[in-house]
């Protein structure tokens, strides 16, 4: 038989033997193709200006997933040399060379990656029809299903595989090159040996890895460059030390307590479970540091769409707004003309802001909801500026009768609104509270260019209008939406007549602006981080699922053994699960803790009013740990199903 066909044939088995490897591979190669088609894609490209950026950004999370990919699969290759060492010791044995070995080795990888390859970028583009129908959706633009087939997209996911296995294959044909017969045979009994010896160390290791843990989970949640960096710093220190102590550290705990030790299966279970960690301890380390990142990744990437979406919601009531300050009325002027020259305009009205005597209402909301203050005085709004506005955007009308005020603010303001039942007085006029609205109504602009900050007061228009005005508004609901070169030559008067007095005087907002930014903030930001989410916990769980997969032979005597001792088979099962659920269950509780503090308290970071209910901190860290274990489950029933068809006994 010829090396060539010697390859394939080992190939093919390669494939079999490693399905859960063989997978994953194919949908990284259909991963990596389908982001090199949005970097090549015209029609994403002209959905925005500011999409040309978005290639930079799949660049750099291509090529952290490139690192990790290289790491599997150099990981999984010299796996597979130490699985198969006797094999290629017997090779050298009946007469090959050790570079024709070599070369066999290198050969069946290269077709296992190839063949993944193929497969994968067929997958690929239909994920980039996927990719490309959501970032569309983002834009309110549809999108029909085609094929696509783009040679650039093609070349640069063949650059990275070439890297990717090039780096693995090189690094297992020198070794085998150098190896002698006697280190081939053999190289299958190497284990790594403990890193902390002695039972005093492993428990000061123990607990120290147990501080520097909730140290550094600390420094994550308080914010900051330096601070996250130590904290990152220790985390990594943490689970490292925390795996390798704990790995060693459980026959010590079970010598103490030897009525534990003998009660059940847990002798059975923790020797098999204690064996395993001895050897990949490190390896375990690394796995749970992955799945941390994974986590995190997916939590961040959910905070920054809410974060731009929910900004965005509460101004959304209105297609236009233009605020000005009385000193930058020309520039309001120069824009309100081009508005009414150049837009289909369906609907607008301007109007005053005016200020209160007094700056109560926004002490009492600042110290009861972490309002943040924009405002010296707290803004009013004349009842007949209210009504129009209310009409024109179709919420059903109010009264107030002489004497009476209303509240409008946003959901998070009410409930602390509610306990207000302050009287207060304009123009020397005494009103008393009758109701709060919360109806959307541009209340998220920063500075003073919104119909208030969170909240507005509305009283009568003789009161109103006896206070200063705090800026002029002109609110604009229009036929047709605003293009992006419109709101560009709107932007350049802004700046044109506008510089003498600075940014914060004047504003102006588009709502389709902002939901043109979320789109392409989502894209350049968000499907990234997802991007590399799922890459870090398909590149985690597999070499989870080769591990425990690698040992079914071992199981199989070990369990047929039990068998024919009179063990029944109930018990078995019983045993192999315990066994399965704790190797599984271990590298993950420590991610899930960290992740979970680290996503709640960025999510805290923000703003009142944005991360509110289902982009509450609480909830999409629970979404975050359900979509990491949907896909961790998925691994996990194929390696158990697998196993537990080959290793119990009939």
């Amino acid at each position: 038989m010829t090396l060539s066909k010697l390859s394939l044939r080992n190939a093919k088995r390669q494939a079999g033997d490693y399905l859960v490897y063989f997978f994953t591979i194919i949908m990284v190669a259909a991963l990596i193709y389908a982001f090199n088609g949005l970097i090549f894609s015209t029609e994403v490209q002209n959905l925005s200006k500011k999409m040309v950026q978005m290639p930079i950004m799949i660049i750099l999370a291509s090529i952290v997933v490139v690192c990790i990919i290289s790491w599997l699969v150099s990981y999984t290759t010299n796996f597979m040399l130490i699985r198969r060492s006797r094999e290629f010791g017997l090779y050298v044995l009946i007469g090959l060379e050790n570079k024709q070995v070599a070369r066999l080795f290198f050969l069946e990888n290269m077709v296992v990656g190839g063949c993944a390859l193929v497969i994968g970028i067929l997958l690929g583009n239909f994920l980039f029809q996927i990719l490309q129908a959501i970032i569309f959706a983002l834009f309110g633009i549809p999108y029909f299903f085609s094929f696509f087939f783009s040679v650039k997209a093609v070349g640069l996911t063949l650059v990275y595989f070439v890297f990717i296995y090039l780096f693995a294959q090189m690094k297992s044909r020198r070794r085998i090159r150098r190896m002698k017969i006697h280190d081939l045979i053999y190289f299958d009994k190497q284990n790594e040996d403990a890193v902390i010896g002695t039972s005093s160390r492993r428990r000061k290791i123990f607990t120290v890895s147990i501080i520097i843990g909730i140290l550094g989970t600390s420094l994550l949640m308080t914010g900051g460059t330096l601070p996250g960096v130590i904290g990152a710093g220790c985390i990594i220190a943490f689970l490292y030390g925390f795996f390798l102590s704990f790995a060693s550290g459980v026959p010590a705990f079970f010598d103490k307590r030897p009525a534990c030790k003998y009660q059940n299966q847990n002798l059975l279970v923790f020797r098999t479970l204690t064996s395993k960690l001895a050897s990949m301890g490190i390896i375990m380390a690394t796995i749970a540091l992955l799945f941390t990142a994974c986590i995190i990744s997916e939590g961040t990437g959910m905070i920054f769409r809410s974060i731009m979406e929910n900004r965005t919601k509460p101004n959304s009531c209105f297609d236009l707004i233009l605020s000005a300050s009385d000193k930058n009325e020309e520039a309001f002027r120069a824009c309100q003309n081009y508005i009414m020259e150049n837009i289909f305009i369906k609907d607008y009205w301007q109007y005053n802001i005016y200020l209160s005597e007094n700056d109560d209402m926004t002490d009492y909301v600042s110290s009861n909801t972490g309002y943040y203050r924009n405002y010296e005085y707290d803004p009013v709004m004349a009842k007949s500026d209210y009504d129009l506005l209310r009409d024109m955007l179709g919420y059903p009308p109010v009264t107030l009768n002489e004497g009476q005020y209303l509240i409008h603010c946003q959901p998070y303001v009410e409930e602390e609104l509610k306990n207000w039942n302050q009287r207060i007085c304009l123009g020397g006029e005494t009103f008393t509270l009758k109701e709060i609205n919360t109806e959307i109504f541009a209340q998220h602009l920063y500075g003073n260019s919104g119909n208030g900050f969170g909240f507005i007061i509305v009283v009568s228009d003789k009161a109103a209008k006896s206070r200063p005005v705090s800026h002029i508004m002109y609110t604009v609901l229009t036929k047709e939406q605003v293009s992006e070169e419109q709101y560009d030559d709107l932007e350049q008067l802004l700046y044109k007549e506008w510089e003498y007095d600075g940014y914060d005087n004047t504003n102006f907002y588009s709502k389709a602006k902002e939901e043109a930014d979320v789109a392409v903030m989502t894209a350049m930001m968000v499907f990234p981080l997802f991007y590399l989410a799922l890459v870090l916990i398909m590149t985690a769980s597999v070499i989870l699922a080769i591990q425990q997969l690698s040992e079914t032979e071992h199981y199989k005597g070990q369990f047929e053994l039990l068998c024919k001792l009179g063990m029944e088979r109930r018990e078995i099962s019983k045993t192999l699960g315990k066994q399965f659920a704790i190797y599984y269950a271990m590298p993950v509780i420590p991610p899930i803790l960290i992740s979970f503090s680290f996503i709640v308290n960025l999510a805290g970071l923000v703003e009142p009013g944005i991360m509110v209910g289902w982009s509450s901190p609480a909830v999409i860290a629970g979404i975050s740990m359900g979509l990491f274990f949907l896909i961790y489950g998925v691994y996990i029933l194929l390696a158990y199903t697998s196993l537990r068809r080959n290793v119990l006994p009939d």
